[in-house]
């Protein structure tokens, strides 16, 4: 708890009268993936190459590791990069920027509940940076070797779930520093 009332304490001195304009439309931003990403799972936003680029790094930089381990490393790049951004901005104190991280691994985080989703229909169109005639569907391989695959939905499920605090989360530490940018309040 002591952690946490600190980290407050540091934000919004962090925040106090910075300028909030270009945040604010950030934020905007984000709550307007968010509400994008509730109402249509298939919605990818501008993130959204960014997350497929880094999922298709993540199996190139696990490829000696094994099939298994580089299939799995596609989704886990791209969910990793995120948090790791996130703690370099707070390494960094960029309050503010770990919003958008948060936001940023909530919609890596939609598209991979939307990729898992698909693991037994298979109907999303994949693509291979190595021209491959055969592409494998990650999560129908993933989940098929772990005899895991009738359970699809339900990781997906997990998948959003996390995906729409982390949004929130984001959205809601970005709009309380936000407050003490416009007010521009002394919070010691």
């Amino acid at each position: 708890m002591n952690f946490w009332n600190n980290l407050k304490k540091e934000a919004k001195y962090w925040a106090s009268g910075k300028f909030f304009l270009f945040r604010a439309l950030l934020i905007i931003y984000f709550f307007y993936v968010f509400i994008r990403h509730l109402f249509n799972s298939e919605y990818s936003s501008l993130f959204g190459g960014i997350n497929l680029g880094l999922h298709e790094l993540g199996h190139l930089v696990f490829l000696p590791f094994g099939e298994f381990i580089s299939v799995f490393g596609g989704s886990f790049f791209q969910i990793f990069i995120p948090l790791i951004s996130f703690w370099l901005f707070y390494k960094q104190e960029d309050y503010f920027a770990l919003s958008i991280s948060s936001c940023w691994l909530s919609t890596s985080l939609f598209s991979l509940s939307l990729y898992i989703s698909d693991a037994r229909s298979q109907n999303l169109p994949l693509i291979s940076p190595f021209g491959s005639e055969e592409i494998i569907h990650d999560w129908n391989y993933l989940l098929g070797k772990m005899g895991l695959l009738q359970l699809d939905g339900f990781f997906s499920f997990i998948v959003r779930l996390f995906a729409i605090f982390f949004m929130c989360s984001g959205i809601l530490w970005g709009t309380w520093l936000l407050k003490f940018m416009i007010f521009k309040s002394n919070p010691k």
